[in-house]
């Protein structure tokens, strides 16, 4: 009966990861309803609702290119073409991070714009509206996540080691013991990375159903939803996004 402790033990496991991760995805996803999500979304808010600070970062980096304020290149460099012009709190926060040489390349401009003041005031304030997951939410339901990924392979691994020691008589009935946690754990980790809209972290549930009322026919309406992934290769290749990354 060496197989009963390491089930217990699986399936203790098991049931807390799984409460953990549930307890932070009903804490992540904020009100179901209500005045949380009334209003309506900007280009920058939609972006970060979508894809975080990276996405509201290459949202102005387009936008600007295509006002002809900023030149991409497919090369990676993002060249100044006329700064002269006021602009919002995040093209002058794409301004400062290019400096005053005028070029600068992408890579290196995404996390100095993703970390700027303009950028955590957008989500700031969606987090107070309650259409955005507060960054402590999101790294608890990533390590929900990881907590029910452990259990499943700690199941597998301890049902792997328990069942060859058993009887044949008693094979079955251990085999079947074991299904049980591996079931549950991978259930809830399967509904557990189903939450999101498109596969986004950022966004509580009313940000998700605000993106989804958004109609992706305006070009940067689209890059803001959807990501890089609608842009022609040229500017793909410009923002350093190479095919099928979103």
């Amino acid at each position: 009966m060496v197989w009963i402790p390491l089930l217990l033990v699986a399936s203790v496991v098991t049931a807390v990861a799984c409460v953990r991760l549930c307890r932070a995805a009903i804490a992540a996803g904020g009100p179901g309803g209500g005045a949380a999500g009334e209003g309506e979304l900007t280009l920058g808010e939609a972006a970060f609702l979508a894809g975080g600070p990276g996405r509201v970062t290459d949202l102005t980096l387009v936008s600007m290119h295509r006002a002809r304020r900023l030149l991409l290149a497919h090369t990676g460099w993002a060249t100044v073409v006329d700064a002269s012009g006021g602009g919002d709190e995040l093209e002058r926060a794409v301004l400062g991070a290019i400096g005053p040489e005028g070029q600068a390349p992408v890579p290196r401009l995404r996390p100095a714009v993703a970390a700027a003041g303009c950028v955590r005031r957008i989500e700031e304030g969606l987090v107070e509206r309650g259409l955005a997951v507060p960054g402590a939410g999101r790294r608890e339901v990533a390590a929900g996540l990881r907590a029910v990924e452990g259990a499943f392979l700690l199941a597998l691994a301890l049902g792997a080691v328990a069942v060859p020691l058993v009887s044949a008589a008693e094979r079955t009935q251990a085999v079947a013991g074991f299904v049980l946690p591996l079931t549950a754990s991978g259930l809830c980790l399967l509904l557990g990375r189903a939450e999101s809209y498109p596969r986004s972290r950022w966004a509580s549930h009313a940000g998700q159903r605000l993106l989804a009322g958004l109609s992706a026919e305006d070009p940067l309406t689209a890059l803001a939803t959807r990501g890089p992934s609608v842009l022609e290769p040229e500017l793909r290749a410009a923002l350093g996004r190479p095919p099928g990354v979103r």
